[in-house]
């Protein structure tokens, strides 16, 4: 017996299939990452056009299969459509969606990860920081709720709790004056770029997007997430590609 089933989700990609349908994957709320078939898509007048989109956030009615679902309709509650009006927020954006589809897995409670990428959409569209910013943000609280979570409160070897530190991705965070002493590929990282880390990783998604840093906190925070995606991350980005940042 087919199934129907409503799920709160946004979309991820879409592809297309034959002449008329789509491919979709969605992150929703209730059942972690999917994928969902939407029959006659692609066709101009068909209802499902423009809920199929990436970046459509809403409620999807769909038809369980054994490999997958077909979608029958969609409630849309948010198209970030504002994101479509700028280049660069457009290219931050479909980066963040790639990210949360190579993170996430199928049959897995992902609603937390759904929650930080709707949230970090929405920043890009209000512009109250940088997008830079919101890069970072979002990188390190995404990878710390997959579980790849830098130590950023006391030296990854020594456990020592200290004023001034280095930062390792190798090792996994930070080590101390000490410790960093036998390695030559580390970060420096003042002060204020520890505690925007240990910020991002602990609080509410809801309080990421509300604060500013200066061009060197900036500047740390780029070079350790590089270093840290390229130990913890095995995959090249293609929508890095549209951005105007070093990656």
């Amino acid at each position: 017996m087919v199934t129907q089933v409503k799920v709160t989700g946004l979309v991820l990609t879409t592809m297309p299939v034959g002449d008329y349908d789509k491919r979709l994957v969605i992150l929703t709320r209730e059942r972690g990452k999917i994928t969902a078939f939407a029959k006659g898509a692609r066709k101009q007048n068909s209802a499902l056009l423009a809920c199929t989109q990436p970046f459509s956030f809403g409620e999807y009615t769909l038809y369980e299969g054994r490999t997958a679902y077909n979608l029958i309709s969609a409630d849309i509650s948010n198209f970030f459509i504002e994101l479509r009006e700028d280049l660069e927020a457009v290219s931050f954006g479909f980066y963040f969606l790639e990210m949360a589809e190579y993170l996430t897995t199928e049959n897995t409670n992902e609603t937390d990860i759904l929650k930080l990428l709707y949230q970090t959409l929405r920043a890009l569209v209000k512009k109250s920081i940088s997008f830079e910013l919101i890069r970072y943000i979002y990188e390190l609280k995404i990878l710390s709720l997959s579980g790849e979570t830098p130590q950023v409160f006391e030296c990854v070897q020594c456990k020592n709790t200290a004023s001034y530190y280095h930062f390792r991705a190798a090792n996994g965070g930070l080590l101390c004056s000490d410790c960093v002493r036998k390695y030559s590929d580390y970060i420096k990282v003042s002060g204020s770029t520890i505690y925007t880390m240990q910020y991002i990783i602990t609080s509410s998604i809801e309080k990421l997007y509300t604060f500013m840093v200066t061009d060197e906190v900036l500047n740390e925070l780029r070079l350790c997430l590089k270093q840290f995606k390229k130990v913890y991350v095995d995959k090249e980005f293609k929508s890095l590609e549209m951005l105007k940042f070093r990656c």
